[in-house]
Formats: structure tokens, sequence, C-alpha cells
């Protein structure tokens, strides 16, 4: 027998940037709201301690049952599906993107413009900055503009990094602490950031996760969670666009189907499971899936890519706290008027590659005794930084995610495949733009006395997103400015899948800010709290 909830909302999905919606939602609106998730819990906060001890002793992964056994595409996606999601794993960067991310066609003649702008997008940044709690530094106005500070001082930085900022303002490159969603000060019950650098489980909950926004919400009874529920499909309401239902199956009575009705429904699983939920949902109506009229659903997957560099220093840093921490520069990302079009950012790390104690000499001849320890002392002399830059790669039509009917899951279902594609542009400006990196790169050192001991570049999409883009037009696109699809007035998409293109710079917290607006948006049709 089909058991039936009725709600106000159902967001199908328990990652980052379902609980912002919820968390929003249930502030400012009297809604119910349910939200659905295909796995279940996974480590507390009193035990990631423990966890955290059993990673570095043994290599455990320290969120067991973090995934859904037969729930696995094909391509470049996350693994994750436990509530709280891949922000369960996430390191805590959270950049924003530049106001040029947003309009590349009209400032540059490439890609295309989103249908919002920065200062659209901003006050929305600022309050994901607020409910996660974000440390950080003001950079330079120019590179970085904010309309409030962040709401917390930034991670304190090490002598490494502040030696590193000392050495790369010789080459006229500013540079500042890059923010991360982690305590500085204690908030929301939470304690301060260690700077331990297991940043994968933080043992003292610094680091914001979405697990911690749900479980509040939970207690105060504010939304239902429906765990280890597998929403399979949504169902339209008999002669209309309206979505009446989402379908699924609880992995805890799988003979009994569960039948999620609501106002509202938010389709808040990623770039993966959204776009293949809404291509899974196909009916007499929408025979190619829902929200799918124009053929858009899984198309402009996008992502960027990378290239990174070891640089030798002349003059020696020290092992410290954090050294994930990094110092971040925008002024690459804002490079005003171009002649051919580059844009990036660039990271600086401390690091100890080539800096080990050693048995082999640069011949490979074998070293004994006092040899290895003259060999280490000289090499220390000197140290080692590592830089990176990502780019922005413009998606092409058929950079896709598709339902691959050869491999379904445990309930028959088939299951997604996702195969990224650059547009034919970013590949004309691929060599242009890895050389102007490599070239930066090589002033950057020049400028310190340092030289570049090895590049190498990367076209693993890091930071996936599209999929579900938005756009003015129905015929580019799936969803409006506020994550509202074009052929359903009761369906949303947020975050990730939403992107127009994948920036250079970490996108969750663009997710974030997108997945708020859209929020925003559904209030409307909300009674009032």
């Amino acid at each position: 027998m089909t058991r039936v909830l009725e709600t106000d909302v159902c967001i199908v999905g328990a990652g980052i940037s379902a609980a912002m919606v919820a968390e929003r939602l249930a502030e400012r609106t009297a809604a119910d709201v349910v939200v659905v998730e295909a796995g279940g819990r996974t480590t507390p906060l009193d035990e990631r301690f423990a966890r955290r001890a059993r990673m570095l002793d043994y290599g455990e992964n320290p969120y067991p049952n973090d995934h859904v056994n037969g729930l696995t595409g094909t391509g470049t996606l996350y693994r994750s599906m436990v509530v709280g999601g891949s922000g369960l794993h996430w390191g805590g960067a959270v950049p924003r993107f530049s106001p040029e991310d947003f309009r590349l066609a009209s400032l540059f003649g490439v890609g295309d413009d989103w249908p919002i702008d920065f200062d659209e997008l901003e006050p929305y940044y600022q309050e994901a900055e607020e409910r996660m709690g974000v440390a950080g530094e003001q950079g330079p106005i120019a590179y970085d503009p904010r309309s409030a500070p962040y709401p917390m001082p930034p991670v304190p930085l090490g002598y490494n990094l502040e030696r590193l900022r000392s050495w790369a303002a010789d080459a006229d490159i500013p540079f500042w602490t890059q923010p991360w969603a982690k305590n500085t000060v204690p908030y929301q019950g939470r304690n301060v950031c260690q700077r331990c650098d297991t940043c994968s489980i933080c043992p003292t909950g610094a680091k914001y996760t979405p697990d911690f926004a749900l479980d509040r919400l939970i207690a105060a009874g504010r939304i239902t969670l429906l765990e280890r529920t597998v929403v399979r499909r949504l169902d339209l309401e008999t002669g209309s666009d309206r979505v009446a239902a989402a379908v699924a199956v609880d992995r805890n009575r799988p003979d009994d189907p569960v039948e999620i009705r609501a106002r509202l429904f938010v389709v808040a699983a990623g770039h993966t499971w959204s776009p293949h939920l809404l291509l899974a949902s196909a009916n007499d109506r929408f025979p190619a899936g829902l929200a799918n009229r124009t053929d858009m659903v899984g198309r402009y997957m996008t992502g960027h890519w990378f290239v990174s560099a070891f640089v030798d220093l002349p003059f020696r840093l020290y092992p410290g706290l954090f050294p994930s921490n990094s110092l971040l520069s925008r002024k690459f990302a804002r490079p005003g008027r171009l002649n051919r079009y580059v844009r990036h950012d660039m990271r600086l790390w401390e690091s100890t590659v080539g800096r080990e104690a050693r048995l082999r000499d640069d011949e490979g001849r074998l070293m004994l005794g006092d040899e290895i320890m003259a060999d280490w002392r000289e090499r220390t002399e000197r140290s080692t930084a590592r830089v990176r830059s990502y780019y922005d790669v413009l998606p092409d039509r058929d950079s896709r995610l598709t339902l691959d009917a050869q491999r379904v899951s445990p309930w028959g279902d088939p299951l997604p495949r996702i195969d990224f594609r650059p547009h034919a542009e970013s590949m004309s400006l691929r060599a242009h733009t890895e050389d102007t990196i490599r070239f930066r790169f090589a002033e950057l050192a020049r400028a310190g006395n340092g030289r570049i001991m090895s590049t190498r570049s990367s076209d693993l999409f890091e930071h996936p997103g599209g999929g579900c883009r938005m756009g003015e037009d129905p015929a580019t696109s799936v969803v409006d400015a506020n994550g509202r699809t074009h052929d359903h007035e009761n369906l949303f998409v947020v975050g990730a899948p939403t992107m127009v293109t994948g920036g250079c710079a970490n996108g969750t917290l663009t997710f974030c800010a997108l997945s708020l607006l859209a929020a925003a948006e559904m209030e409307r049709e909300l009674p009032r709290a």
C-alpha cells in the first residue's frame, strides 16, 4: 500500500543547496517542509574526533555508509549520497565569482551571459556566508567587491604564508587569505578551527556541514526529514503541467511505495541527480523528461580546468599549522579590456615537494649515513611553493548527462552518464590561456628570485555544475533566473545544476547563493511566518 505524505514544500536532496533553501523557508514562512534524502545518517559531530583518528591511523573513510549501493553513474560525479551530501567531505573554500563571470558575452564576446548579474546575487552571497559562518579577509576592493564585511575574521596566516605573501608582492600580485566556511569564533554551538589540517572531517565542528543546519531545523520542529528514501520520479497532476507528487521508495520498507504531495517541489540533488530525476520522470505529456520540452535537460554540463606549478624559492620555510590554507588573488579574474580572452584566479600554498629526506641523489646514486643528512640540509636551505590557477571552460551544448539504459538501479531505473565536452571556443583558447598562466607563474617566480620546477595542466572538470542551466529563453535553458522551471510553475531546480558557466573559482558559494535566490522567490507563494 502506498504511504502518502502531504506538505507545502518537498525538497529532493539533503546537501548544501537543500539546507540553504530549507533554512530560509523555515525562518521566513509558516510552510510545512519535507526534505527527502536517498542516503542515511553518518558520523555525527560527537563522533568525528574518533573517526578522524581512525582515518589518520588506518586510512578509513570517516563517513561510513555515505553512499547508496547501486546508485552510481558513469563520468565525473560525486559518490556522496547521505544526509549532508558532498558538503561533508568538502574542504570549505568559499570564494565568490567575479562580476565578469556573469557577463562573458557582453564584456569579452565569448560564451553566454547569465540572466542575473553579480549585483543581484551579491546579497545572497552575503547571506550564504552568514548562514555558514565564513571567515575571510577583504581583498583589494577592485578585485574583491563586497557590500559588507565577512561574518568572521580570517583564519590566521602562519609564518610560511605571511612570508609567501611578502614574496609575491614583488611581482605586483596582491594576495589575500582564502575565505573558508570555518569558524574563527564560536558560532551556532560549534567550536573554532584548530588548523589541524584534516578538513575532510573536522573534529571540532568548525567547518560548516549541511547536516548541522538540518539538525537544527528538525530539533525546532520546522522540517521533516525522510532518510533512506529514493525519489524515483515526479508525477504531474492529471491534465496539467503542475507537479503533483514525488514517487519514492523507502529503503527500509522497499515493498511500500511513498508518495509526497506538495504545493512546491524543489530538486536539490546536485549536478548529477537533479537532471537525472527530470529525465527519469518522462511521461506522455513530456516524453523526453520533465522540464525538457526543448531538449535542454542534461545539456551544458560545466566546470573548469586548472594549471599548477611548483616554485623553487631562495629562502627557508618551516612546516606549520594548517598547510592547506592558501593565499588567493583575483587580479587576473578582473582583467579589464582584452585583445584575446583569458581569465583565471591564482592561489599560493607552502609545499614540501622536493625537500623531503631521500636515499638517492639527483643522479640516482645511493647515499648512506652522513651523506643523507648533508643532502637534506643543503636542499632545505631553499623551499617550495605551489601555485595554481582555475580558468573557466565554456560548456558545449553536447556536454551532457544522459540516461544509460545499459546500467540500471536496484529498482530498474536507468543510471546517469555524464560526458563533459568543452565548447570549441574554449578549445581554441586553451593553448593561449595555459601559456598565459605559465608566463604569469614564471613572472611571479622571477620577481622573487625563484624558478619554476614543474608545471601541469588538468582537464578534469572541477566543481562541476550545469544540466539545468538558467536563462530567459526556454529554447536554451531549463529554469529562469529564480530557478523555476519554464515548463512547470511549481517545480524549482536549485544550486549547481542551474550554473550557466563554471567561472574561475570554486563554485560552492555560488551554488548556495543561487539556492537562496530561488528560496526568496518561493516565499512569495507560501504562508508567511
